[in-house]
C-alpha cells in the first residue's frame, strides 16, 4: 500500500453510500484524542520527541493490525508534497492543523475507514469514518483501536478528570463523534438557521465540511458533540445519534413539502443545473458543490433516476482543487482547474 496508490484513489471506505439514512447523512465520524503519558504534549513538543512518538506509534502497528484484523501503514508528513497534504485533507483523512506540520504523520488502514494522527493538538487523533449513520459501529471499531493501541502505550488518563487532552473542552472521554448531512430542504425552505441554531441546547455544534473554521458549502454540515466531559462514550453515542435521526425525519419531510407545493420550480432548480453541469466548460469549485447539491437533491426525489447517488460523493471529492491536480500530476492555474473540474463532471455525468 503506498501513499501515491491511496492519494489517486477517489473512493475511501466512508464513501460508498450505502450506509443507513446515506440518502441525508453522508458519513460518521468518531475521534478519540490520546496523549502518552511519558511525554510533552505536542504544543511543548521538541523536535525529537515528536520523532520518538512518531516511532513509538510505528511500532504500536502490528498490535493495531492483529486486533483489528486490518493493514495498517504509517506515512510521515516530513517530505510528503504540500499537494498531497492537501488530498489527504479533501478526502478528510488528516486535519488542515495536521498538513501544516512537518513532525506529523498519519497512519492509515487500507480501506481509510481507520487513520490516526500523530502530533496534531494530541499525539494520537483515533479516527473513524463510516458511510451513512453508523455512529454506534464507528464507536466500536475506534474502541477496539485505542484498546489495541493502549496495550502497548501508556496514555495520559487521571480518575478526576479521564483522557488528558490539551485541549480542556477534550477532556474526559476525548472523544468527538460527527455526522456529515446533506441539508437542502431545510436550507431551501429556510428551517436550517432555527433548527441548526438550536443545537448547542442539545449539547452539538455544526461546522463546515472540513471541521473547525470551515464554511458550510453545498449544503454540507458537519455536526457533533460540543462537550467530552461529564458523559460516557455511550451518552455522546447516544445523543448525537438521536440528533441526527430527528434532522435525518425533518429534512425528508422538508423535500416532501418542497416538492408537493413547489413541485416545478423544485424540477427546474434541478434541471438547470444538470443542464449546466452535463455542459460547462469551466466551472468554479463552490458552484460546482451548489450544483451537484442540487443534483443530489434531484437524485433522491427520483427527478433524475438515471444518475446514481454515488456520483454525488465521488465527485465532491474528485473536483476538490488538490484532487485535480494529483490527477494532472502538476500545480494548475484556476482556469485550468476550472476547466478540468468542469470536463471531469462532464464525463462522469454523460456516461450515465
Amino acid at each position: 500500500m503506498s501513499l501515491d496508490e491511496l492519494l489517486k484513489r477517489e473512493r475511501s471506505g466512508w464513501m460508498k453510500g450505502d450506509g443507513p439514512a446515506a440518502d441525508i447523512v453522508l458519513s460518521s465520524r468518531v475521534r478519540l484524542a490520546r496523549n502518552l503519558a511519558d511525554t510533552a504534549f505536542p504544543p511543548r513538543l521538541s523536535p525529537a520527541a515528536a520523532a520518538g512518538v512518531v516511532e513509538r506509534v510505528q511500532a504500536a502497528l502490528p498490535s493495531l493490525s492483529s486486533a483489528l484484523n486490518r493493514r495498517f501503514a504509517l506515512f510521515p508528513l516530513k517530505g510528503m508534497s504540500r499537494l498531497d497534504r492537501q488530498v489527504l485533507v479533501e478526502k478528510h483523512l488528516i486535519s488542515p492543523l495536521l498538513a501544516k506540520n512537518d513532525a506529523a504523520a498519519v497512519v492509515l488502514s487500507e480501506d481509510e475507514t481507520v487513520s490516526i494522527m500523530v502530533n496534531e493538538e494530541d499525539h494520537l487523533r483515533i479516527q473513524v469514518l463510516m458511510p451513512g449513520l453508523q455512529l454506534e459501529e464507528a464507536w466500536r471499531l475506534a474502541d477496539a483501536a485505542d484498546d489495541a493501541l493502549s496495550r502497548v502505550l501508556n496514555f495520559a488518563y487521571s480518575d478526576d478528570q479521564g483522557y488528558l487532552t490539551t485541549c480542556p473542552t477534550n477532556l474526559g472521554t476525548g472523544m468527538r463523534v460527527s455526522v456529515m448531512m446533506h441539508l437542502p430542504g431545510l436550507v431551501l425552505s429556510q428551517q436550517a438557521g432555527r433548527l441548526l441554531g438550536a443545537l448547542p441546547k442539545l449539547g452539538a455544534v455544526v461546522r463546515g465540511m472540513y471541521g473547525e473554521g470551515s464554511e458550510a458549502k453545498g449544503n454540507l454540515f458537519q455536526i457533533s458533540n460540543q462537550v467530552t466531559l461529564g458523559q460516557t462514550e455511550r451518552e455522546l453515542t447516544d445523543n448525537l445519534s438521536s440528533i441526527a435521526r430527528q434532522l435525518v425525519e425533518q429534512e425528508r419531510s422538508a423535500r416532501e413539502r418542497l416538492y408537493r407545493e413547489m413541485r416545478w420550480q423544485l424540477e427546474d432548480r434541478v434541471c438547470r443545473a444538470y443542464g449546466i453541469l452535463t455542459n460547462a466548460r469551466l466551472i468554479s469549485s463552490d458552484e460546482a458543490l451548489r450544483l451537484l447539491s442540487d443534483l443530489r437533491l434531484g437524485i433522491d426525489l427520483n427527478i433524475l433516476p438515471h444518475v446514481p447517488p454515488q456520483v454525488f460523493s465521488d465527485l465532491v471529492v474528485a473536483t476538490r482543487v488538490g484532487f485535480l491536480q494529483k490527477a494532472a500530476s502538476r500545480q494548475l492555474t484556476p482556469q485550468e482547474r476550472d476547466l478540468r473540474r468542469a470536463t471531469l463532471i462532464r464525463q462522469r455525468l454523460q456516461a450515465r
